[in-house]
């Protein structure tokens, strides 16, 4: 049985990634808001309202925690494209996800987010060469991330999260 925690496998990126993996990491990027979108298709409230595993968020977290998370990778692009090395502050994505708007807000709001901010951090990514992502931020718990390696990291989170909501939907037969 696959691990319902991690459809996809674990995030293993590669240290040296070509121009087509970055390609296809940025083509992954700007199509996780219409996957998560199909994914959530035709969902009831309580369809959205049940986890995607035992102890695990609710469809409607997943979806929000998506959207909080990019906004803050969006924002970390910005600023290592903008300063030397800056520490990033993380967030506790456990704790957003237990307030009222993860909770209980519609998931459109969050997917019109996503779809209004991935158009514009698409212009960002695709406008990056190579001496831009091997830029760095510092964040506290991961260390030194380089640009590149965070593309990869957020292909990888959106196709994790979208998984975690298709393979529910097929375990329940939705």
């Amino acid at each position: 049985m696959t691990d319902q925690r991690f459809p996809i496998g674990k995030f293993s990126p590669l240290p040296n990634p070509s121009p087509a993996d970055i390609d296809s990491c940025l083509l992954a990027i700007e199509e996780t808001p219409a996957k998560l979108r199909a994914a959530v298709s035709g969902l009831s409230a309580g369809q959205l309202d049940t986890p995607y595993r035992d102890g695990g968020w609710t469809v409607r977290q997943v979806i929000h925690h998506v959207a909080d998370s990019h906004m803050q990778s969006y924002s970390r692009f910005r600023f290592a494209l903008t300063e030397n090395e800056p520490t990033i502050k993380p967030y506790d994505e456990g704790a957003w996800a237990e307030l009222v708007d993860a909770k209980g807000a519609p998931v459109e709001l969050s997917l019109s987010l996503l779809d209004a901010m991935h158009a514009r951090w698409m212009l960002l990514l695709r406008s990056l060469d190579d001496a831009a992502l091997a830029k760095v931020f510092i964040h506290p718990a991961m260390g030194p991330m380089t640009l590149s390696k965070t593309v990869q990291l957020y292909a990888w989170h959106g196709l994790h999260h979208t998984a975690h909501i298709t393979s529910l939907r097929a375990r329940l037969g939705w």
